[in-house]
């Protein structure tokens, strides 16, 4: 994956099932995916990993949720 997306890869995390998904150019297919799979929208999570400096980051379009107290594309819980 580290070749196809440039050293950052996009990753969707199923809190409860405890897998990832990772590799798309959108956080929104990984979704998606793990959604097909069985996964329940409130457990799923994105995030990014920088392999150059191996910093994580939390943040993703799909982490927006101000109904379940996220109000920002950061996990902030």
């Amino acid at each position: 994956m580290s070749k196809e997306f440039d050293g950052y890869i996009k990753v969707v995390i199923d809190i409860e099932k405890m897998i990832l998904a990772g590799g798309a150019e959108r956080h929104f297919d990984l979704e998606q995916k793990l959604l097909e799979e069985g996964s329940i929208q409130k457990n799923l999570w994105g995030s990014g990993i920088d392999l150059e400096t191996r910093q994580i980051d939390y943040n993703s379009m799909i982490n927006l949720r101000p109904r379940e107290n996220n109000p920002s594309i950061d996990i902030l819980s």
